[in-house]
C-alpha cells in the first residue's frame, strides 16, 4: 500500500529535511509540498491524501488552523511537526495521529510511520466491512439481517472488569464500573472516574472492544461515556444535548450520536 503524502512548511529546508528522512521509506510517496496554511487547504481538497505531515507555527494560517479548514470533507491522517513542545496537548486535541519535534530523528519517524500505517490498515478494513454491509442488504437481506442480529447478542463476560493505567511511573488498576466517561486526544485517552484522571495510551477505537457497549457508549467523535452514570438529560439546541454525569459533569451529545440519548427519553 502507498501512502501518498502532503508536506507542509513555511520552511523550504524543513521540507528538504524531512523528504530526505522519508526517502528510507519505500511505501511513502510524496505527492505535494506546500508553504503555508491556505496552500495546504487547497492540496489537500485535491488530492485527497493518505497522510500530511503539517507544520503548527506558520504565518497566517497556522496548523490547527489547516485542520479547521477541513471539517467539510474526510480528513487524510496528520502528523504535526513542531519545534515547540508545548503544543504536544492540542495536537493531540485535534486527533493527530501523531506529534514530532523538529529536527526530526529517523527512528522516530520510523515509529511514526508504523502508527500510520496501522491506521489506514483499519480504514481499509472498516470501509471494506461497510460495503460488505451494503451489498448484502441489498442482494441478501435475510442474510443480513441475520448477521445484525448475532452481532446483538454481545458477550458481557468478553469485556474487561479492570483495566490496568501506567500513568506518572505508577500502574493503577481501574475498575471499570467507576469510569464515568473517556475522552480520546489523539492516541491518548483521558480516563475520569469519580475522584481521579488517568492517561493511557491507546486508540479510543481499540479501548472500545474492551467496553461493554451497552455501558459505554460514544456520544461525540471523542468522547465515551458510561450510561450507568448518567442521572440528567438536558436538551440544547441544533438537536444537540448535554448529559449530566453522576459527578455533575456535562457532557455534549453530537447530533451524529443522538440515537444514544432516546434510551434515557423513551
Amino acid at each position: 500500500m502507498t501512502i501518498r503524502t502532503i508536506l507542509v512548511d513555511d520552511e523550504p529546508l524543513a521540507i528538504q529535511g524531512l523528504e530526505l528522512r522519508l526517502q528510507a521509506h519505500d511505501d511513502v510517496e510524496i505527492i505535494a509540498k506546500c508553504q503555508n496554511g491556505r496552500e495546504a487547504i487547497s492540496a489537500i481538497k485535491t488530492h485527497k491524501p493518505d497522510l500530511v505531515f503539517l507544520d503548527i507555527q506558520m504565518p497566517g494560517f497556522d496548523g490547527f488552523s489547516v485542520v479547521q479548514g477541513l471539517m467539510d470533507v474526510e480528513p487524510p491522517l496528520f502528523v504535526f511537526v513542531t519545534a515547540y513542545s508545548d503544543h504536544a496537548i492540542r495536537a493531540f486535541e485535534a486527533q493527530a495521529t501523531d506529534y514530532l519535534m523538529k529536527p526530526v530523528e529517523e527512528s522516530r519517524l520510523a515509529d511514526t510511520l508504523d502508527r500510520v500505517r496501522q491506521r489506514l490498515s483499519e480504514r481499509q478494513s472498516a470501509g471494506e466491512a461497510e460495503k460488505l454491509k451494503e451489498a448484502l442488504a441489498e442482494h441478501a437481506p435475510e442474510a443480513a439481517a441475520e448477521i445484525a442480529d448475532g452481532g446483538d447478542a454481545v458477550n458481557a463476560s468478553r469485556f474487561e472488569k479492570m483495566i490496568n493505567i501506567k500513568d506518572r511511573g505508577q500502574i493503577f488498576r481501574v475498575d471499570v464500573d467507576t469510569i464515568e466517561r473517556i475522552d480520546a486526544a489523539g492516541d491518548y485517552m483521558c480516563i475520569y472516574t469519580g475522584d481521579n484522571t488517568l492517561i493511557l495510551r491507546e486508540t479510543m477505537k481499540d479501548l472500545e472492544k474492551r467496553l461493554d457497549p451497552r455501558r459505554f457508549q460514544r456520544i461525540h467523535r471523542s468522547t465515551i461515556v458510561n450510561l450507568d452514570l448518567v442521572k440528567q438529560v438536558k436538551p440544547h439546541t441544533n438537536g444537540e444535548c448535554f448529559l449530566v454525569l453522576d459527578s455533575g459533569a456535562n457532557v455534549k451529545v453530537s447530533r451524529s450520536y443522538r440515537d444514544v440519548v432516546a434510551r434515557f427519553v423513551h
